[in-house]
């Protein structure tokens, strides 16, 4: 793990950040490392929980839209049903 010092943090940021860390029962050492990794983003392997909660944030359609699907489409058998 590495070890990150961060010089010149205004005395009511620090106050906030504590307060903070108060109310989420964790001391502001653990309040900033969780308030640095959700800044950091999902990882690049995006598995459970986090897949979903990066789906969940993405963009939302607020337009309606139309699909053009040709009429001589047609939906190729199923290789798994059985015959």
């Amino acid at each position: 793990m590495a070890t990150i010092l961060v010089r010149n943090v205004d005395d009511a940021v620090v106050e906030r950040l504590k307060a903070q860390a108060k109310e989420h029962g964790r001391s502001m050492e653990a309040e900033v490392r969780a308030l640095l990794t959700e800044a950091a983003g999902p990882p690049g392997d995006l598995t459970g929980e986090a897949l979903w909660e990066f789906l969940r944030s993405g963009p939302k359609v607020t337009e309606d839209f139309e699909l053009d699907i040709p009429d001589d489409y047609s939906i190729p058998p199923n290789p798994f049903e059985d015959e």
